[in-house]
Order: structure tokens, then sequence, then C-alpha cells
């Protein structure tokens, strides 16, 4: 499993590189997966209330209808028909790109459970949306689908009365047929949006819209695409023949070429199987439970930063129980909590600089305590050689960094770059523990911990409380967002950042000498 992982990430992370040259990372479609699927879901939604206006559920009414929105008022309810089409078929892609990109982040382990099992039940009303909506067309493909599709139902022992004979000829279809597809097709969406809405509640600050110029460009492509090849209606449906030539919807119709070569009962049985294994993937292995973070009462003021910053809802403000006179305090609820210190990075009290009492800030990590992280910072710094010294934060998620004291370079490992509070880059600088500061996070939309390098970053630029204070030197200052499987760039990454550093020093020493010769001459 972790082999099959590790290949996915590889070919994940080669086209996120391959597509930063035609967008930037921030309007990368692989780092907008998830948004997209929802932007794709409302054009549906959009256009098929649009359709829904002229369409009649008559039998040959039906087919009718659509003719005339396609041709007829091909400028506008043909446009309206393409764009239903083409971003039902851009939803399976996406939402099947997410799933797999979703797996091979191994994302969806231990206690995020929830959003990868709510997701899967996602993927058959997707399929059962856009199967029903072909029907609703009644051409030669809707006829192969229908008969298909109720013969295959017809294999499950849930129904006392077969289906398929409704089928059989023309004579044996009535209207009601069409009033059924569309309850169906009106009723399953509304359903699946639900299910949306419940699959991002564990994640706060989840993205349900990408960016503007992203769904702009995707939206403006669609529409030239529709204008260019419009999405038209097949032969129209005779039960009486039996067609000899269909068009096909690889994006939905995958699966029915199988039905002509395996039995239904035993294809069901294979998507249940299927179904299943993807639903326990997150305990296949089990992950190693994480100790969740912990409130310190006697450091929290109930300031609430670290509420807005978990990107898990793992954290809520509830009632005062120590009789301090604060509105209230943290509360951190452990079956959500995956430990990634994002809460410590964002706590006022997580600063290095106190010396009057014990350094524990109001929330943290058991296994990576605010005093610990100094200690090992000025450890590390005590054995550091050289004028190009660099400390380097390491996100344990992304590519590692080679720790050599001796040749100046320090690595501290933490659970994610968002854990970092500002306050420990000024102690390092203002300390002259260290010449810069190196940030090794993952890649810029695909941080494992979803939002940690987004809210280092807007720290450092005052964007985000806590703020990096300005007294700071930036230059000294470099993040490196490659992520995994870049080590190479990294490295080169580190080697330019400690040759600035060097010339940085040796600029700074040679302005400082003369500045003392000149005030020798003048004395």
């Amino acid at each position: 499993m972790g082999s099959l992982k590790r290949s996915l990430r590889f070919f994940f992370q080669r086209l996120e590189y391959s597509f930063d040259s035609f967008f930037s990372p921030a309007l990368n479609p692989f780092a907008n997966l998830g948004a997209l699927g929802w932007f794709f879901y409302w054009i549906v939604a959009v256009s098929g209330i649009y359709l829904y206006i002229f369409f009649d559920t008559g039998i040959t009414q039906a087919y009718d209808s659509l003719e005339h929105i396609t041709n007829v008022q091909w400028y506008a309810g043909g446009v309206m028909r393409s764009l239903h089409r083409y971003a039902s078929d851009a939803l399976v892609v996406v939402v099947l790109l997410h799933l797999i990109r979703e797996f091979s982040l191994d994302r969806m382990r231990g206690k995020r459970w929830f959003a990868w099992f709510t997701g899967i039940p996602l993927l058959w009303f997707i399929y059962a949306c856009g199967i029903s909506g072909y029907w609703m067309v009644w051409d030669v493909l809707a006829q192969y689908i229908a008969i298909a599709t109720t013969e295959w139902l017809d294999t499950l022992p849930f129904f006392g009365e077969s289906i398929a004979v409704n089928f059989l000829n023309n004579e044996h279809l009535t209207g009601r047929f069409f009033t059924l597809m569309v309850f169906i097709h009106i009723a399953l969406p509304l359903i699946m949006l639900f299910l949306m809405w419940l699959h991002i509640q564990r994640l706060d600050n989840a993205r349900i819209n990408p960016p503007r110029a992203l769904a702009a460009g995707t939206l403006i492509s669609m529409v030239i695409m529709s204008l260019i090849f419009p999405a038209v209606s097949q032969a129209p449906a005779d039960l009486d023949i039996v067609p000899s030539v269909i068009g096909f919807d690889w994006f939905y119709l995958a699966i029915y070429p199988l039905l002509d070569v395996v039995p239904g009962a035993q294809l069901w049985l294979a998507l249940g199987v299927v179904t299943l294994v993807l639903i326990i993937m997150p305990w296949l292995p089990p992950l190693r439970d994480q100790v969740a973070a912990v409130v310190n009462l006697d450091n929290c003021n109930g300031c609430r930063r670290c509420v807005d910053d978990c990107p898990y809802g793992a954290i809520t403000m509830g009632s005062r129980t120590d009789g301090a006179l604060f509105d209230g305090q943290a509360v951190v609820n452990a079956g959500n909590c995956v430990a990634c210190g994002i809460c410590v990075g964002s706590c006022p009290t997580a600063t290095p600089f106190r010396r009057t009492s014990e350094l524990v800030s109001g929330i943290e990590l058991p296994e990576y305590p605010v005093a610990g992280l100094r200690e090992m910072i000025v450890e590390l710094a005590a054995r550091m050689k050289g004028i190009d010294r660099v400390l380097v934060f390491s996100c344990i998620n992304s590519g590692s960094v080679s720790q050599a004291p001796e040749q100046g370079v320090g690595v501290v490992d933490i659970p994610c770059t968002g854990m970092l509070p500002p306050s420990f880059l000024d102690f390092v600088l203002s300390r002259d523990l260290a010449d810069g500061v190196f940030i090794n996070g993952c890649r810029e939309g695909s941080c494992y911990n979803r939002l940690g390098t987004t809210w280092m970053r807007q720290r450092i630029d005052n964007q985000r409380d806590p703020y990096l204070r300005r007294r700071v030197p930036r230059e000294q200052i470099h993040v490196c967002e490659l992520g995994n499987g870049r080590n190479k760039r990294r490295a080169a990454e580190l080697a330019a950042f400690k040759a600035v550093l060097r010339e940085r020093t040796t600029s700074t020493t040679g302005k400082q000498k003369g500045r003392q010769l000149h005030s020798g001459m003048n004395r």
C-alpha cells in the first residue's frame, strides 16, 4: 500500500509541477480539485434548472423539446445543455482525481476518516444523477441505458416484478416513466448536495469556491467548447427496434460494456466489494493515534486564535472552568485533533522570549512542547559554525533536509510549518542563534494539514495574527514549499540561501570596518 501511494504521489507531483508552468501554484487545478467539484456541481444545477423550464415529460415530447432547446434556442438553451453535459463529465473527472490524490497524500487515515468515509457514497450519487439524466433525453443511447439498467436491477432480489418488462416495446411505455425520471433526477442532486455539505463538516475554512481567475477561465473555456462542439441528441428511441450504433459516454457509462460479459449479480457483488474496501481504506492499516493538543488554562486568555486557525474544527470556545476573568477558554475535541500543532503557532503565549515563568503556552502538543522546541534551537545553535549558519524548521511531511551543524545547518523537525510561532523566528535572528532561517514546508495548495503553509506565510507577511515583528529582517528568512520528491531542488535553494547570507555577512562586516576606520581618522 505504501509503495502504491508513493508511486501515485510521484505521478501527481510531476503533473502539478508541469501545470505550475501554465498556471501559478495558487491557480493550479490539482490544488483546487475539491473546489472545482463544487463549481461544476453548481454549473450542472443552474443549467439543469434552465433546461427543466423548457422540458416536456411526454414520451415523444421529451425528445422533441430537447431538440427545440438545442437547435432553435441554440444561443441560450443549446449552450445550457452543453454546459450541463460537459460540467457533469468534468465533475466525474475532478472527483475521481480528488479521491486518488487524497489517497496518495495519505490524508484520509486516522482522525481524518470522516471526509473520506462520507465522500465514497458521493461517487454512487454522481453516477446515479448522470445516468438518470441520460434517460430523460430518450434517444437511442437512453434506450440502451434504460434496457441495460433495468435488466441489471432485475438481478437484485429487491423487486417483486421485472422492471425491464416496461421496455419490451413502445406500447408498454407511458409518460409516467418520464415524470418518475424527472423526480429522480431532481431528488438525487438534492441528496447529493446534503452529502457534500456533510463531507466538509469536520474541515474548517473548507474551500468550496475555486480562485476567481481559475473559475472564470474554466467557465469561459466550457462556454467556448459548448459553442464549437454542442451536445446533441442521437436518433430518437424506438423500443420496437434494436439500435446497431450508438454514441457512448465513457465518463458515466464505462461499467455498462461489462454487462455483456459479466452476470449482473456478480457485477453488483464486485461493485459492493470495491465500495466496502474504499470505505474501510482509512483503517488499512490503522494509523498510530496522535496525542491531541492540550489547553493550559494558566496561559489561556480565551483569545480564540486557535479556534480560528484549526483546519479540522477540533477546537471550540467553552465556558471558563478555572474562575479566571476571561470570556471563555479553548476546548479541544481529541476525536478531531490530528496533532498538527497549527494551534500552537497561533497562540500569542507561545513565545520563547519568556523568562519570568516556565515556558508553557496556552495550548500545547504534548509530543512537541514549546519549551522543548526552544531548548533544541539553543542546543543546535551552539553547534553550528560559519558565517552562513542556517536553522531549518522542516515539516515532517515534506522532504527531508540534511543536518550538518558543523557546516552551519541545523534542522528542527515539526509536525507542520503552521506550528511555528512567528516569535521563534524573531528569537533565532535577534539572539544571533543563526544567520538565517529556512522554512521547509509542503507545496502551496498541497499542505498535508490543509492550511499550515498558508497561515505560516500570512503570519510572516503580517496578514494574520500573531504577526512577525517588523524589526525582523525578511531577507534572512527563506520559505521553501517544494514538498516531497524535490530533494535536489531543495538542496539547491538551501545552498543559494546560504550564499546570500555569506554575501550579506561579508558586506555588513566590511561596512562596519569602514565605519570604524572613518571614525578613527576623524579622531
